[in-house]
């Protein structure tokens, strides 16, 4: 158990009652960095994700947060809540709304293995996040959410949203700014068709290993290009354009080059995905997942395999493709049990 402490800011003038005895949520899993959008630009997709049950517990001491149960994926993780993402954001989330004199106990059922390249651990702590504000009737907005998500994300693989920004708000967001953090949804026009191919190989890129093998210092030119082609991506968000959006998720000069060498077989599957007719390719968030973009879920499917067959005949790992569309919704509550 962890008493409620955090760096964040009490948001809440009076502190308020639970309305559920316990609630469901589910966070979905995410895209982040889209090629040259490192740390500014992510997305969510539908389908995959962690759940989170929440419970108010009397046996636990007010203003504590218990971990009671992992299940899933993996259940190798912490169940101590200053240690795992879901207790830290949880905890987080109590202090932005004064909560004293409630305990909780936190079930988590990952449905995202970690190192994944899909934001394991920032949808752990959207859907905890949403789970505390939910069960205390929703006193909180998305934006402050990110804020509770943020102490998890800071302690696991560093100080960036491009994960629980969009597992929280749903679609692509943009993080304009960190200090204050300044938030913009991207929507994608809803008469527009988006399909992401996922392929996962059986193999663990940890974060913090794929962040340190980034350069330190850019050449000019290479700047200028990423930030065309990021501005090309925002505006292919915008205009619906999977076409554009593919080119410029291919076209990062920064990261993608100094990335993919360390993931086996990652360069021949992207030149794969290409040749199958994918729109883009590139890593998703620090990797090993790749993803490939497509405007039908069909010819999805048939570039997943051709991705397949590039990691084990290139890299000799085994991987698993699945197609999704882009989750518009973020972190929600799934059901609850009214007092």
């Amino acid at each position: 158990m962890a008493l409620c402490k955090a760096s964040v800011q009490t948001l809440v003038s009076v502190e308020p009652e639970p309305v559920f005895t316990s609630v469901k949520t589910f966070a979905p899993a995410t895209v982040a960095n889209l090629g040259p959008g490192f740390d500014f630009l992510g997305c969510a997709v539908d389908g995959l994700g962690d759940h989170v049950t929440l419970r108010v517990d009397p046996s636990v001491r007010a203003g504590e947060v218990l971990i009671s149960e992992i299940t899933g994926t993996t259940t190798k993780l912490s169940t101590n809540p200053l240690r795992n993402c879901a207790g830290i954001a949880a905890i987080a989330t109590m202090k932005m709304l004064g909560i004293r004199s409630v305990g909780l106990s936190l079930d988590l059922h990952k449905g995202l293995p970690l190192g994944s390249g899909l934001g394991s651990s920032a949808a752990s702590a959207a859907a905890a996040a949403v789970a505390v504000n939910e069960i205390f009737g929703r006193k909180l907005v998305r934006e402050e959410l990110v804020l509770a998500g943020l102490e998890s994300e800071a302690k696991v693989s560093g100080y960036h949203a491009d994960n629980i920004a969009p597992a929280i708000m749903g679609g692509f967001v943009l993080i304009r700014n960190y200090e204050p953090l300044d938030l913009k949804p991207l929507r994608f026009p809803e008469d527009k068709e988006l399909f992401f191919v996922l392929v996962s190989p059986e193999f663990e890129a940890p974060t913090k290993k794929m962040r340190a093998a980034l350069p330190t210092e850019i050449p000019m030119v290479h700047h200028v290009w990423n930030s065309s082609q990021a501005a090309a991506l925002v505006a292919a968000v915008l205009e619906g354009d999977a076409v554009m959006l593919g080119k410029a998720l291919s076209s990062d000069k920064v990261v993608e080059p100094t990335r993919a060498p360390l993931i086996p077989g990652m360069e021949a599957v992207k030149k794969a995905a290409l040749e199958a007719g994918a729109f883009g390719c590139t890593i998703s968030g620090a990797g090993p997942t790749a993803v490939a973009v497509i405007d039908a879920a069909e010819k999805g499917e048939e570039i997943g395999e051709r991705m397949v067959e590039a990691f084990m005949r290139v890299g000799n790992l085994k991987s698993v493709a699945c197609v999704k569309k882009l989750d518009k919704v973020g972190a929600r509550l799934v059901s609850s049990v009214s007092r």
